[in-house]
């Protein structure tokens, strides 16, 4: 095995920039004029989301094999907003659920904590049976 050659050192770079087509343009920044101020405006007040007028909340267990789910009913909401509702439900109680009909059946006892959530989301009357 030999020694290595060094290698020759790379050419150094040229101070200046080579070519720069803009160079000319940085002394005129100060000559341009300045952009108008634009007036500040606060954004609109978006009214609050209207949820359905009513909801029933019931707990059942006819026909689940004995497990207790909780049905909530007549919130006369459409198809994808009804699987919106249910996703977000799910997710704030920590159970699973399911949309039957036009019902929103989620998994255990759940009547105490969700008249709070059903309010938050815009129900205006929730009847717990």
């Amino acid at each position: 095995m030999g020694k290595r050659d060094k290698k020759a050192e790379a050419p150094a770079a040229p101070a200046a920039p080579f070519n720069n087509p803009f160079a000319a343009l940085s002394s005129k920044r100060e000559e341009l004029p300045q952009a108008p101020a634009a007036p500040v405006r606060p954004p609109p007040a978006k009214p609050e989301p209207k949820g359905p007028a009513r909801a029933v909340v019931r707990m059942e267990r006819k026909g689940r094999g004995g497990k207790e789910v909780t049905v909530v009913e007549h919130l006369e909401l459409p198809a994808p907003q009804r699987e919106v509702w249910l996703k977000a439900l799910k997710n704030s109680l920590g159970c699973g659920g399911v949309v039957e009909d036009d019902a929103l059946v989620l998994q255990g006892d759940q009547r105490e904590r969700l008249p709070a959530l059903l309010e938050a989301r815009g129900v205006r009357k929730v009847t717990v049976g």
